[in-house]
């Protein structure tokens, strides 16, 4: 099962590295094979086809989650660890994602029947934000007026309205500084006056 998922995150991580470089259109799955160290067998194995890569935006979303995830501060507020994570997925984003593609995305996200990656509530992403609202919940830090699946889900619309922003701005500002001060005016009326 780990190399299973060692290899087809070695796939995502080349395609989306080449598709970045070289843009989508100019990246073949011969480069991407070759960037990744596998095989055309186990390409097909995950993938029909190129396209079925834009769905693994998502995932290489969460690779950076579990990475990050092992660095939190236990004694941080919950809250402005949230804006942490966002601050270094934004980052991240702007770093190594073309944003024709995240804009690719998000239209066949809005457009296809089927399978809606951002939306999978069992993706890293979903299963770490859920812990850290359940815990500045528990330690006072969150308010309890709104459940953690509801706080969780308001989360995560901000966060995609302001990547959906950026794509209809064509990246004209930077998404990081952006989110740093856009999260906490949306997000701050959730943090309790006295922890």
């Amino acid at each position: 099962m780990k190399n299973a998922r060692n290899t087809k995150s070695r796939i995502v991580d080349a395609a989306w590295k080449l598709f970045y470089e070289l843009g989508y259109e100019n990246t073949t799955i011969e480069e991407i094979i070759f960037e990744s160290g596998t095989s055309r067998g186990s390409f097909y194995h995950y993938f029909s086809g190129k396209d079925a890569l834009l769905g693994s935006m998502a995932y290489l979303f969460d690779e950076k989650y579990e990475e990050l995830s092992g660095t939190l501060d236990p004694e941080e507020n919950r809250l402005d660890t949230l804006f942490s994570l966002t601050h270094e997925l934004f980052a991240m984003i702007e770093q190594r994602v073309d944003i024709d593609l995240l804009t690719r995305l998000y239209a066949t996200q809005l457009t296809q029947n089927g399978e809606k990656q951002f939306l999978d509530r069992s993706r890293t992403y979903y299963r770490l934000l859920r812990r850290l609202i359940s815990e500045g919940q528990t330690r006072g830090e969150i308010t309890k007026t709104k459940s953690v699946n509801e706080i969780l889900r308001l989360y995560a619309m901000c966060e995609r309205g302001i990547l959906y922003d950026w794509c209809l701005c064509r990246g004209e500002y930077s998404l990081a500084e952006y989110g740093d001060n856009v999260m906490p005016l949306m997000m701050n009326g959730l943090r309790t006056q006295n922890p």
